[in-house]
């Protein structure tokens, strides 16, 4: 083992065995640079630095008919890449990942793409891995061997999901929740098959410009250190390009009868698989810590949730039920689920409509209301103990404009919900009667 790796390995060990030391560290706003925002929490606890660039991205400017065409130009961009060095192919940049120690990744969500750094913050190596993960974001090569590839491969995973009910019954309920809006599509073996390298090229034209960027940094550097590395990874970035045309509202889910709002899916598997929800709230809603504890309660709670004891511990239906909110910057949805043998599909799913109903009609009782703030605030410390989730929670805050005492003040906003906040805020953002409700592999109907 060379000196690097025992580095590492010395550094990850400390990370497991100190990381409940972690406090709760104030975020920096760093200089703004070309058009993009940046953010800073400073921690010396470890020689590393975790970054995160969050780019306006995500699946839903996908065009209707090539789906997939975010995932794979945030795929493709370390497969290949013309930097200050000339061309680097996919070995080479594995190789120069590896000789750093570092790890660096790309992913899409619905909102966003990211791509992620984690690096010795030690100078030269930092600064190497900077490079390099600038050059994936501002000169992608695209190589039409390796799109063709990636294509193949892509379509055989596709392929392979068509088997799985988790696949069908998510794909399915997304579709049926966001009706007209984007995110509505998911990819398929046609809309990837139609992809080429022109098109990856134009998406990343088109959106990867540093307007569109925000760069959060957790670790041991400075406030100097963090704004050069914010001008490293962007300063071959465009700032700005032509028009992007604006995406539709996410409306709210309609009222209809239920015979509109329930698709049954027949399909061959053990289990009946069911999803129910409905367009809720974007992150920065103002009620969006009273549905937080209420859900807690509702099915956020593991074992201890109303749903849990009605399904499970009272009519053995399901060995899970769950239930959360998903906001976004612009988007949010509530999900209830649950899997249940086939001939108990029915039971189960009006065990699981019943208890939501009721929920929302009556709210919580004052002992599980505090119970759940109790737990959520007992439990929060967990959620920023190490660097990893403390990027993710400034990138959370940075991405959905929160202000920046957040962290500071999250336990206190739990604190403060009342029984009235949260019945209130479930009946004004969830209504039975809009509920989209799919049912995958039932045999009882």
């Amino acid at each position: 083992m060379n000196a690097l790796n025992k580095t590492i390995l010395a550094c990850m060990l400390a990370l497991t065995c100190h990381g409940a030391a972690y406090a709760i560290l104030p975020i920096e706003q760093l200089d703004g640079y070309k058009g993009a925002k940046g953010f800073l929490v400073q921690t010396k606890a470890l020689p590393m630095v975790d970054i995160e660039v969050s780019i306006d991205a995500g699946d839903r400017y996908d065009p209707a008919d090539k789906s997939g065409l975010a995932d794979m130009t945030a795929a493709l961009m370390n497969y290949g890449v013309r930097g200050d060095q000339g061309y680097l192919n996919e070995a080479q940049i594995a190789d120069e990942i590896a000789d750093l120690g570092a790890n660096i990744g790309l992913s899409v969500g619905g909102e966003r793409a990211i791509l992620r750094i984690r690096s010795l913050s030690r100078k030269d190596l930092r600064e190497r891995a900077v490079k390099l993960a600038s050059a994936m974001l501002s000169a992608p090569s695209y190589d039409v061997k390796i799109v063709d590839r990636e294509k193949k491969r892509t379509i055989a995973n596709l392929l392979e999901a068509e088997t799985k009910p988790e696949y069908v019954l998510e794909r399915s309920f997304t579709k049926s929740v966001y009706g007209n809006y984007p995110l509505a599509n998911s990819p398929t073996t046609k809309s990837v098959a139609s992809l080429n390298t022109m098109d990856l090229l134009q998406f990343h034209k088109q959106f990867y410009r540093s307007e569109r960027m925000i760069v959060s940094i957790v670790g041991d550097v400075d406030r100097a250190e963090a704004n050069e590395i914010m001008q490293a990874l962007l300063q071959k970035i465009p700032q700005s390009g032509p028009v992007i045309p604006s995406l539709p509202e996410l409306q709210r889910s309609p009222i209809e009868p239920l015979a509109q709002r329930e698709q049954q899916i027949p399909f061959d598997s053990q289990q009946a698989h069911i999803a129910m929800g409905m367009t809720a709230v974007t992150r920065n809603n103002p009620d969006y810590f009273p549905l937080l504890v209420g859900n807690y309660v509702l099915g956020g709670g593991g074992f201890v949730s109303r749903l849990m004891s009605e399904v499970r511990e009272k009519r053995g239906l399901a060995y899970s039920v769950f239930s959360y909110f998903a906001p976004g910057k612009d988007t949010g949805i509530f999900q209830a689920g649950l899997q249940t043998k086939g001939d108990q599909a029915s039971l189960a799913l009006e065990v699981m409509s019943s208890t939501i109903a009721k929920f929302i009609a009556d709210g919580p009782t004052p002992a599980e209301l505090l119970a759940a703030k109790s737990n959520l605030v007992n439990g929060y410390p967990l959620r920023i103990d190490n660097n990893r989730k403390l990027l993710d929670n400034v990138s959370s805050i940075a991405w959905n404009n929160l202000p920046l005492d957040t962290m500071e003040i999250w336990t206190k906003q739990v604190e403060a919900v009342t029984l009235d906040q949260v019945t209130a805020a479930f009946q004004k953002y969830l209504a039975m009667d809009r509920m989209r409700i799919v049912v995958l592999g039932a045999q009882n109907k």
